[in-house]
């Protein structure tokens, strides 16, 4: 059998995950070799830091400033871009794909958002964009929703798929210390960007989830519709209450079939604490698929850092390699389903989302309170599942007048629980902002 020469690789950006992709391809590439049917090799690599992207691939790749050097070359076969971002990054693809380059991307922010354009210029164009790096890192989740779970119709997605806010959720619940206090510590030890916006306000994880609802109910990528709530309000009282109960707090990107649509949503989660993604700790992801003939499948692992993302890179590029020359109608579609049978399912609005409340109310500590925070969800059609309520000293100090009442509520609609809450708030007894966060069984 006459052996193929390598496909030609054209790395844009040898950062972290790129240097990551370059140190494991040469490490495993006869293991690679193998699996593929042939040789996968960087060529050529553009950064704009020549000096230390040479130091990297030495003489094994021609370093360039201009990544449209690398997209010009004919030689090139795929291009992986990682980048990043919105704005260089989704002009580069566009041309990769144009001049008729496959590609392969980690980049979750640029697919959530501009997917649908991208995808269908592949289409036209007969290449692949492939991106199992762009969501949990070096979990396999892409593939396993796109092809592994392919019998199944997938009831619902609910995953920890930011280690950022997973690391400073666990440290708040391991120490008892506030967010602010965390997130410092987190900075300083290298899980949080100097910048941490995207990963604590729950953008980053709201892209992920995006791409997962897409790939499981065969839906375009709507990020604009999802509901996003990160982490930033969190306390450390509420995390103490939650265990108290049997939860646990994290923050989870959940998509779900329901009878109006599908819910596209990330925010804070109480998870009961038997669950195995409830014990999910420190920087690590975890996804729980609910599909109707396998049941429940859960996928954890390392979801960042330099090689189990390039682990991910590197897959992708392996499944490219091996349809490089099958016939584009027989490859696997961008988003699991046919491009042609796509849904036009709708994004459901947050008002109508169905779930179970935590609640906790700083309210005076007098007769008759209770009774009436009840009354009030009683009149709404909002059962109440448990209710703890703390000793006055135990929250304000001896002698206090003030204490805190914390309740679990059955399933209810949002819209139903946002009028509640606004005749609750306007109790002269309740002393504070009401904190609500969202409870889901995941059974």
């Amino acid at each position: 059998m006459t052996q193929l020469p390598p496909i030609q690789v054209g790395l844009l950006g040898i950062g972290t995950v790129g240097s990551g992709v370059f140190r494991v391809l040469q490490r495993n590439q006869e293991e690679i070799r193998r699996r593929a049917g042939r040789g996968i090799a960087i060529t050529m690599v553009a950064d704009l830091d020549t000096e230390r992207a040479r130091g990297i691939v030495g003489d094994a790749a021609q370093v360039v400033a201009d990544a449209r050097a690398v997209i010009a070359n004919p030689d090139i076969d795929i291009v992986v871009e990682l980048i990043g971002g919105y704005g260089i990054a989704r002009q580069l693809v566009l041309e990769a794909i144009a001049a008729g380059k496959h590609v392969v991307t980690a980049n979750k922010a640029l697919l959530a958002v501009h997917g649908s354009e991208i995808f269908a210029a592949a289409q036209a164009k007969g290449v692949m964009v492939a991106f199992e790096a762009a969501v949990a890192g070096g979990i396999p989740i892409i593939k396993a929703l796109r092809e592994g779970l392919t019998a199944n119709r997938i009831q619902w997605v609910a995953g920890i798929i930011n280690g950022t806010t997973n690391f400073i959720l666990s440290e708040m619940r391991d120490k008892g210390l506030d967010f602010d206090v965390v997130l410092k510590e987190a900075q300083r030890l290298g899980y949080a960007e100097a910048d941490p916006t995207f990963d604590i306000e729950g953008i980053d994880a709201a892209h992920k989830a995006t791409l997962m609802s897409a790939l499981a109910f065969g839906i375009p990528v709507q990020f604009d519709k999802a509901y996003v709530e990160g982490i930033t309000k969190l306390q450390a009282a509420d995390i103490r209450y939650a265990e108290q109960l049997g939860y646990r707090i994290k923050l989870l990107g959940i998509t779900k079939r329901v009878a109006g649509g599908v819910e596209l949503r990330v925010h804070p989660t109480l998870v009961p604490a038997k669950r195995l993604i409830a014990n999910v700790e420190g920087a690590m992801n975890a996804v729980v698929v609910q599909g109707d003939a396998v049941g429940t499948t859960l996928y954890y692992g390392k979801g960042a850092g330099s090689e189990p993302t390039a682990s991910a890179v590197i897959a992708d590029l392996v499944d490219v390699t091996r349809l490089h020359t099958a016939d584009p109608q027989h490859r696997v579609p961008h988003l699991a389903f046919q491009p042609h049978a796509m849904s036009d399912l709708a994004i459901v609005p947050m008002a109508q989302v169905m779930t179970s409340y935590y609640l906790r109310l700083r309210v005076a500590d007098q007769p008759g309170v209770l009774a009436e925070v009840t009354g009030i969800l009683a009149r709404a059609g909002i059962s109440i599942d448990a209710v703890l309520q703390r000793e006055a000293d135990e929250v304000g100090g001896e002698g206090s007048t003030q204490t805190d009442l914390i309740i679990l509520t059955h399933d209810t609609t949002e819209g139903t629980m946002d009028q509640a809450l606004a005749a609750i708030q306007a109790l002269p007894t309740v002393l504070a902002p009401i904190v609500r966060i969202r409870k889901e069984e995941l059974a």
